[in-house]
């Protein structure tokens, strides 16, 4: 595959690595396709997920006064600052109770880049060519090129959507089909992995579903990655629970946690892992060599924001926030008469675009040609509605792409302002239902 696609592409003089090729790396991405470069100037992004306000401020004063300390500016341990790793103990082992004592902090936690690097370094260390990871559909697109970079191969189970003609359908009624689930395990599959908060349906998966896919994995012998950047998010009173706390699954979990999804701070890139010795000290040795360390003032402020979310009573007014933000979209899709996903956790929405009528000889750019209806919707409600959401047929496999054509995006981890600006700009999608 070359980098140059037009009439006059020459081939790279030096050929890259076929590792590229993999995981969607070289193609056109959604993420370039509804690139505001793209869309009308004053067009309302509500696709990407990231937020249009700062962290909290004693979390950018903690910033401030680490970039204004020495030693804080200079290299980390590969396993994160201690700061950093007592602040995720305190915090997170009341949340492992099973475990009986505190989290280890030199065995049993592991800073990261950003989740991502953390989920790529894991990879790294536990892939062998042709081991199988197990992914649910809609996929964070990540884990894609992640797993095929590190030999891996993804294998597919999708959540199944609520029927077209179901009533006030919530992200719970995306169900597993367990069947499949054991139908997609081989002796070459390595891992499951386990998005609750799920990004992008709002899934908060159920003990009871989790139990199930405890089962499956000790049965079979598997690591599970429990990605729970979103965990802070939940409505409704809906638990989240752990699976790594199952009977059995400590030994077997990876836990990923986010400090950019925490206190709004996406650029942030600090990230944890947390898991039994047995899954951190490979890993370190992988993001060793991967990045070494990670930014250490950055660190500092994380350490800050777990030291004192307690205190400012931080994760309650979060929920509460994004609450009233997830009711000013929803509120919106009601208007309309469209059916959506409630989601109970995380910050997007799905909207079921089923009535909305998509010309078809609308001007689509290139870039959409042999792309379903959910990409055609995205462009011509950025072009005419001024609003741009995101196609989720992007996170699935080639052969489960059917599913996602129903459902576009949103991301309202926006301010109050431009979340209500953009309803009101939906109410123009009534012309074309």
């Amino acid at each position: 595959m070359a980098l140059a696609t037009g009439p006059n592409a020459k081939p790279p003089i030096v050929p890259f690595s076929s590792r590229l090729e993999t995981g969607r790396a070289l193609a056109l991405d959604v993420w370039s396709i509804y690139n505001a470069a793209n869309l009308p100037a004053d067009c309302i992004n509500l696709g990407q997920g990231y937020m249009n306000f700062p962290p909290p401020q004693w979390v950018r004063d903690a910033a401030t006064e680490a970039l204004n300390n020495v030693a804080s500016n200079h290299y980390s341990h590969p396993k994160g600052r201690i700061r950093l790793r007592e602040a995720i103990r305190d915090y997170y082992s009341p949340q492992f109770p099973h475990l009986g004592r505190p989290l280890d902090v030199e065995n049993e936690i592991l800073v990261s880049s950003g989740a991502n690097e953390g989920q790529y370094a894991c990879w790294t260390a536990f892939l062998e060519p042709e081991d199988e990871v197990i992914l649910f559909e809609p996929f964070f697109d990540q884990y894609l090129p992640s797993i095929t970079f590190n030999a891996g191969v993804p294998v597919y189970v999708p959540l199944h959507p609520p029927s077209v003609s179901q009533t006030e359908p919530t992200s719970d009624d995306w169900k597993i089909d367990f069947d499949e689930l054991e139908r997609a395990v081989t002796s070459k599959t390595k891992m499951i992995v386990v998005n609750t908060p799920h990004n992008p349906v709002g899934k908060v998966f159920t003990r009871e579903e989790l139990e199930k896919i405890a089962e499956v994995a000790k049965k079979h012998n598997l690591l599970v990655m429990a990605d729970e950047v979103y965990e802070t998010l939940t409505y409704d009173g809906k638990e989240h629970v752990r699976i790594a706390n199952l009977p059995g699954m400590w030994e077997r979990t990876v836990t990923v946690g986010s400090a950019g999804k925490m206190f709004a701070a996406t650029g942030w890139r600090v990230g944890w892992l947390i898991g039994p010795p047995d899954i951190i000290r490979p890993t370190l040795a992988a993001t060793t060599r991967i990045v070494f360390c990670t930014n250490s003032p950055l660190q500092e402020a994380a350490a800050a924001g777990l030291e004192r979310a307690t205190e400012f009573q931080y994760f309650d007014k979060t929920v509460n926030e994004y609450a009233e933000r997830r009711d000013i979209l929803v509120n919106a899709f009601k208007k309309l008469g469209l059916q959506y996903s409630l989601p109970e956790g995380g910050y997007f929405v799905l909207l079921d675009i089923s009535k909305v009528k998509v010309p078809e000889d609308y001007p689509y750019p290139d870039s959409l040609k042999g792309r379903g209806k959910d990409f055609r919707a995205a462009w011509f409600i950025a072009q005419e509605v001024g609003v741009s959401t995101i196609p989720v047929s992007e996170f699935y496999c080639e052969g489960h792409q059917g599913i996602g054509e129903r459902f576009i995006r949103f991301a309202f981890c926006k301010d109050y302002d431009l979340l209500r600006r953009a309803a009101e700009r939906l109410e123009k999608l009534k012309e074309y239902l």
